[in-house]
């Protein structure tokens, strides 16, 4: 079947059913490719514009979030039309039309069917008391369910997800940001048995139990159990055993929605099925019947259908192609599959399996760890067939577009965590796929980036943004995006143009040469720094930027001086904004040890100001819920007992983890507590890039999780191990070991060198891991420059370090000695005395949180409850 040309005043129909992924993808290819002579109709049952099911896992812990596809102005193309709430019930292949359950007929010349799949349902007692996990609507009643089942039962949920593959992983670790127990069941031995091996799967599941996950693998479900008022309280298992229950999910597959192809009783079956289900499609997306088309998850290609968008992208352009006269055919399914599961990153691509005749496998395992790497090669050893990488899937995006190709180094190279050094730089051929989301490959963006055609006289591309906007790589599920920025510098690089290292609009500078600058030249003030260096009045990137520099350079009062007005919103409060337009504040308690005497100040201050507290993951204690105007009066007595700024708001140190060490423990070989107070009481209030984090264990048991910190100091029986460049977050980092078997004396050394080379040359909200991977020579170049002083500069960046610890004052102190700097803290300028009414609290498990909009529309106990005001995440 081919394309076939149209008029305006007759123009040929294509109706599309579905309205999801694949067929948004279709009507935009449509679009692009110009819809002169076509009338395109989308009939979706459901009530929303079609929206990003792969960030479907988004909406079920933040149920306003827009995961709309693309931009909802394309709708309004005069050729193009959605009708939501339509769903197809019938094909008449003969009179080429589509019946939906409300009544109305539309025709077509090309039907295009993407009606997706459903959640397969578990055919098990019980199971009608299960949620699935597939659609908004199905997100958003987990989402209620959690919250409802919260506040009924006053603890906290145990959300039981069976399945362990893509989705299920997904779902339980959304339902452990809902703060409910995550549970998964898994009828096969390991999590992700599709795309993992055993090693794999088994460091997966060690991982995220680690993170609080309960895993039960190798044994199915067999009912689930309810109580007599139906609600459920576990889930029989077939070995006899019970998991307590409180709500389940079941996500362990999905089935194509193939109703359409399949004939009524009596009618003849026009349309091949695939064993699984799936009408059967041909290499260029057509069925058996003439014009009529299936892409996505429905279409079954050479016995397979898969729920991945890369594929259906694939298909829904291959169809736009071909109706408008080209030859594009399917290439077949790639399972490439990345993802990061609560922190853990997960990858598999290719033949990961090694299932190729005479295949190699390269594999780089430590369980201890939990981190599993595995390239597959030819029996040479040279031409990669896949990989598979848990842990640590840095790799993954070198790698994957090279598949099938010969690799520039030994396999062994590439294994990162093994730390056989960094793997040579291999230049990407032009037909290697970058983004395997939309199939663009590296020429195309080659040539965008050396003049794109579809701009105003064929312009090169210089920008990120705009080269993504061009070329649709790197706007789906972004994981190719590092590597499409480092082909973008590379080539720019190549054409002689200098890529730009700019703070932003108003500062050509890079945050390193703008550090140096103001040092070199000791400038104090904003205005003398856009007088020398700058343009315009600044905005929200170098405005904080200057200030964070001026502080860690001059350990002066944040807030003088014209510097509160250049500070993100906590670093002007001096405590962290909330969800609620309330503050937290998290008093300093070095290594995380108190006094019983402190404890009970704090107790008292809580408790007087009715504020909600948290021990927090840094081993402090944050109290949430405290009103703007109160926060001077909840630092004075906290500062009268002794007590000093956690700066759980700053971009500093924030806390140092210590175990109870050689004091205490039987296992200690060095006092981790007493280092850890001397490390929290030298390096408070050193403004950084970003926020610091460290950590000291007193043995190498490794309590205090020292290695996952910017700065981890590990006790051994000679000194102690020093750790850099460590940080959990969304992207971890385990910290690399600097040097060994230290004094005292010369960590501390070490560490005030490492951390003021690392203030003065990472750029803006860069962390230490980042940091020290974008170094040329990485932590061998860290080593040379803090250990063996290659620089020169070891003296002075002591000296600097030695400034801000001689420097350093309290910022709650100094607030509460000035009356001018406490008129900051009012929620009202104009009315100082007056509250902001409009914050409320309602009672859960015997403290109190901010009321939803739903609660805040009911009776509240705002007005027996002290009532506070502003914060935004709350600092550890």
């Amino acid at each position: 079947m081919t394309g076939h040309t149209s008029s305006t005043e007759n123009p040929r129909r294509v109706v599309v059913v579905g309205g999801g992924p694949a067929a948004h993808r279709f009507a935009d290819a449509m679009v692009n490719r110009g819809l002169e002579g076509w009338q395109v109709t989308v009939l979706t049952e459901e009530a929303h514009l079609p929206y990003d099911r792969v960030a479907l896992s988004k909406a079920l812990t933040e149920t306003d979030v827009d995961l709309t596809l693309g931009e909802a102005s394309m709708w309004d193309h005069e050729a193009l039309t959605l009708k939501t709430g339509e769903r197809a019930v019938k094909i008449d292949p003969a009179a080429k039309s589509v019946l939906t359950a409300a009544g109305n007929k539309y025709e077509y010349d090309h039907l295009v069917v993407a009606s997706g799949s459903d959640a397969a349902r578990l055919p098990i007692p019980g199971a009608e008391h299960t949620h699935v996990y597939r659609t908004l609507e199905d997100v958003w009643a987990i989402n209620k369910a959690i919250a409802g089942l919260r506040e009924k039962l006053g603890r906290k949920v145990n959300a039981v997800t069976i399945g362990g593959g893509l989705l299920g992983l997904e779902s339980a670790a959304g339902t452990e940001q809902l703060g409910a127990t995550p549970i998964v069941i898994n009828g096969a031995p390991w999590l992700m048995n599709t795309q993992l091996d055993e090693g794999a799967g088994q460091s997966l599941g060690r991982l995220i139990e680690a993170k609080g996950f309960e895993v039960h693998g190798g044994v199915f479900p067999s009912e689930v159990v309810t109580d007599d008022d139906g609600n459920v309280t576990g889930v029989l298992m077939a070995d006899g055993r019970t998991i307590d229950a409180d709500l389940v999910i079941v996500a362990i597959g999905v089935k194509p929605r193939d109703d359409l192809f399949r004939a009524a009783e009596g009618e003849e079956q026009l349309f091949s099925l695939g064993q699984r289900g799936g009408v059967v499609i041909n290499d260029f997306c057509a069925t058996e019947v003439d014009g009529i088309w299936a892409i996505g998850e429905v279409a079954n290609f050479e016995g397979m259908c898969l729920g991945l968008v890369a594929p259906a992208n694939t298909m829904a352009e291959i169809v736009a192609d071909r109706l408008h006269g080209g030859e594009a055919t399917f290439p077949g399914f790639d399972t490439a599959t990345k993802l990061k599961l609560s922190g853990v990153d997960v990858a598999s691509f290719g033949d990961a399996f090694a299932r190729t005749e005479h295949s190699l496998e390269i594999v780089y395992a430590d369980p201890a760890r939990g981190v599993y790497q595995k390239i597959v090669t030819t029996d040479d050893a040279k031409t990669l067939l896949g990989g598979i990488f848990v842990g640590d899937a840095s790799p993954y995006m070198s790698l994957r577009p090279l598949l099938g190709r010969e690799l520039a180094a030994e396999p062994g190279a590439y294994l990162s965590a093994a730390g056989g050094g960094e793997a040579p730089e291999t230049e990407l051929p032009d037909d290697a796929i970058l983004c395997s989301c939309n199939n663009v490959a590296a020429g195309t963006i080659r040539d965008t980036i050396n003049g794109c055609g579809a701009c105003e006289g064929n312009a090169p591309v210089q920008e990120l943004g705009e080269l993504k906007g061009c070329t649709r790589a790197g706007t789906q599920c972004g994981s190719c995006v590092p590597m499409l920025k480092k082909l973008l510098e590379g080539e720019l690089t190549k054409s002689g143009i200098e890529v730009s290292k700019a703070l932003c609009e108003h500062i050509s500078l890079s945050r390193q040469e703008l550090f140096d600058a103001i040092r070199v030249l000791e400038l104090t003030s904003f205005e003398e720094i856009m007088a020398k260096y700058g343009t315009g009045a600044g905005c929200d990137i170098c405005k904080p930027t200057i200030a964070s520099i001026l502080a860690s350079q001059h350990s002066a009062y944040v807030l003088d001086a014209g510097r509160g007005s250049l500070q993100d919103t906590n670093d002007r409060a001096l405590a962290n904004m909330q969800k609620d337009g309330t503050y937290s504040v998290v008093p300093r308690i070095a290594g995380g040890e108190i006094t019983p005497k402190g404890l009970g100040v704090i107790a008292a201050v809580a408790e007087k100001y009715n504020l909600y507290t948290k021990i927090t993951g840094g081993q402090r204690i944050d109290m949430f819920g405290a009103r703007l105007e109160q926060l001077p009066d909840i630092w004075k007595e906290l500062v009268d007992a002794g007590f000093e700024s956690g700066q759980a708001y700053g971009k500093s140190l924030r806390t140092v983890k210590s175990c109870v060490g050689s004091t205490w423990c039987r296992f200690g070989v060095q006092d981790s507590v007493a280092m850890a107070i001397a490390l929290e009481l030298r390096y408070r209030g050193l403004r950084s890039p970003h926020k610091l984090k460290m950590g000291v264990s007193g043995c190498a048991r490794e309590c205090a999780e020292a290695r996952g910190k910017d700065v981890g100091v590990i006790a051994t029986a000679d000194g102690w191990n020093l750790y850099v460049g460590g940080n959990g977050g969304a992207t971890p980092a385990h910290a690399q070991l600097l040097a060994k078997d230290l004094d005292d004396e010369t960590l501390l050394k070490y560490i005030d060198r490492y951390l003021m080379y690392y203030i003065r040359t990472a750029d803006r909200l860069q962390r230490t891991a980042r940091w020290q991977e974008e170094l040329d020579g990485g932590i061998k170049h860290v080593e040379e420059v803090v250990v063996n002083d290659s620089l020169g500069i070891a003296e002075e960046l002591e000296a600097a370090m030695a400034k801000h610890i001689d420097t350093y004052e309290d910022e709650w102190a100094e607030t509460l000695k000035d009356p001018e700097r406490l008129r900051r803290f009012r929620s009202f300028v104009n009315a100082p005395d007056q509250k902001d009414e409009s914050i409320s609290f309602v009672p859960e498990r015997g403290q109190i949180r901010p009321a939803t909009n739903e609660e805040k529309g009911g009776v509240l106990i705002a007005s027996t409850i002290p009532v506070r005001s502003e914060t935004v995440g709350a600092g550890n």
